[in-house]
């Protein structure tokens, strides 16, 4: 997989975020404690579907709660699909929500091609990246309400830079 061209790679993948999500370390001047308030429950999830190419976030959907089959399928379709080139590369992790002939065939039929990565390996996947950025991002915006988090989600993605990207695809080992 090292071997393709990085330009041709688009990465499929998701990640959880919840209204609780807080840092859990902090700095204070010396001989003084840090204070802050952790919320006790996990808070109402969030789940959020991307596409990453090295053009940038080529596609992007959050949804209350977890992931079906059915959300993965209309995000293919109505998100991704339409944002595709002719010879694009999907890539994805080897998740049976993925693997669906229909959902492949919407994707094949706008002129890309799929490839899973083998199992175990997000070290191969530079959207990992960019989900532990968005994440420590979220924590520092202290989001507490499903709309609060929608906020924060699209404030943090406006903060991922070209050079982010760069930086995630080079350090997978993709030359660019």
């Amino acid at each position: 997989m090292l071997l393709l061209d990085p330009r041709r790679l688009v990465f499929l993948d998701e990640t959880g975020c919840h209204t609780s999500m807080t840092r859990t370390h902090g700095r204070a001047p010396r001989g003084e404690r840090v204070v802050g308030y952790v919320p006790r429950n996990r808070g109402t999830g969030t789940t959020v579907l991307g596409a990453l190419a090295l053009d940038g976030i080529r596609a992007l959907m959050t949804i209350e709660g977890a992931t079906t089959g059915d959300v993965f399928e209309a995000f293919v379709e109505h998100m991704l699909v339409p944002k595709l080139n002719p010879g694009d590369i999907v890539v994805m992790d080897n998740v049976g929500a993925h693997k669906p002939e229909h959902i492949l065939e919407r994707i094949r039929a706008a002129g890309a091609h799929v490839l899973f990565l083998p199992p175990y390996s997000p070290d191969l996947n530079p959207i990992e990246l960019l989900w532990n950025k968005l994440k420590e991002l979220l924590k520092s915006m202290e989001a507490r309400t499903l709309q609060a988090l929608d906020d924060a989600i699209a404030r943090a993605m406006d903060l991922i830079t070209c050079e982010d990207i760069d930086g995630w695809f080079r350090h997978c080992g993709y030359k660019i």
